[in-house]
């Protein structure tokens, strides 16, 4: 009943109508008035902000810049890193139906991707959720040395994809807006990012446009929460033993090796 319920409100509220109002109040004049009180709210350290006093709109807040020497990039070619100031929700193998587990429901990369061609090249593999709450910072970042084969949008709402929404949710992230790019790494394995958008706002401005992605270069950024899933094929990655869910995890930091 539950889960009913909190569809059906979802249903009701998450429009274009209530995405435009939203997007409207985040980027008026005034909203910048709510700045010192969400900086309070999510104890948001300001001393790692590029220009800390330069935003006009909330909007400007939400996709703040750090300043890069608090977010090193662990150099190595075979290391990859976190793309974003995040928590791992979920983490683990993907079956050999292309199966993978996020709060206890069940998704498949082929819905993921929109494409079971694409998918394919992910069974057996692994994968890792990145959630991002309101309070993190929101530019998003390439997690490796790669090259773009191929990038598309899919989906066109977005549902809550924190703690309730992932719960209770119809597979948020599977069936949110979403921007998905393959890459072939340099060990010339594949890895997918895909890019998911939050409730109301289905923005996720891609900000590099280059074919060739250099790790810990910003690829884009999202307005409010959000989440970041990455996947790779079979026998190409393996986690460092630290990652692990509920791991917080920043831009740059090592997540694992390529094989």
């Amino acid at each position: 009943m539950k889960r009913k319920i909190y569809q059906t409100l979802v249903e009701l509220t998450n429009g274009k109508k209530s995405s435009a109002i939203l997007q409207r109040i985040t980027k008026s004049k005034w909203s910048s008035k709510l700045i010192p009180s969400y900086i309070r709210t999510y104890k948001i350290d300001m001393n790692e902000v590029l220009k800390p006093h330069s935003f006009e709109t909330l909007h400007d807040f939400f996709i703040r810049q750090l300043d890069r020497q608090y977010r090193p990039v662990v150099e190595g070619d075979d290391v990859v890193v976190s793309p974003v100031d995040a928590k791992i929700e979920s983490i683990g193998s993907i079956s050999t139906n292309g199966t993978f587990y996020v709060k206890e429901k069940s998704y498949t990369v082929s819905e993921l991707l929109g494409n079971k061609d694409y998918a394919s090249f992910y069974e057996d593999g692994v994968y890792v959720v990145f959630y991002l709450s309101p309070a993190d910072y929101h530019r998003i970042h390439s997690p490796l040395n790669g090259h773009i084969k191929k990038q598309y949008v899919l989906g066109s709402k977005s549902y809550p994809v924190n703690q309730t929404g992932l719960t209770f949710g119809k597979s948020p992230i599977s069936g949110n807006y979403r921007h998905v790019s393959h890459l072939i790494c340099k060990n010339t394995k594949k890895c997918a990012v895909v890019n998911v958008g939050a409730m109301f706002v289905n923005s996720i401005q891609i900000t590099n446009q280059a074919r060739d992605w250099k790790k810990g270069d910003e690829i884009g950024h999202f307005t409010f929460g959000s989440t970041v899933v990455l996947l790779f094929e079979k026998n190409s990655f393996t986690f460092d033993d630290h990652i692990k869910p509920t791991t917080r995890v920043r831009v740059g930091e090592k997540i694992g090796s390529m094989l």
